[in-house]
């Protein structure tokens, strides 16, 4: 069954906490169309891409000032190891 995972500032979610995030990930983003900006306001990061990882769904996010937002589009491909 694929994953679904958060990274902060390189640092993996525990998966409880990731889903979690994911789930108000899903539903902001159904009431809120492509606004990756609001949302990553909301959750208090400065920015937040979701990605395709080996494993399942990424959602990359950062608490960085200055880290870039960039706009919704296709999820792109996170190069990486499965796991066991």
């Amino acid at each position: 069954m694929p994953r679904l995972s958060v990274v902060v500032d390189g640092v993996a979610m525990e998966d409880g906490a990731a889903r979690a995030l994911w789930g108000r990930f899903s539903a902001w983003m159904e009431e809120h169309k492509g606004d990756l900006a609001g949302f990553a306001e909301r959750e208090g990061f400065a920015s937040v891409h979701p990605k395709r990882g080996p494993e399942g769904a990424v959602l990359e996010a950062s608490r960085r000032e200055g880290a870039k937002q960039e706009a919704y589009g296709n999820a792109r491909e996170v190069k990486g190891k499965r796991r066991g």
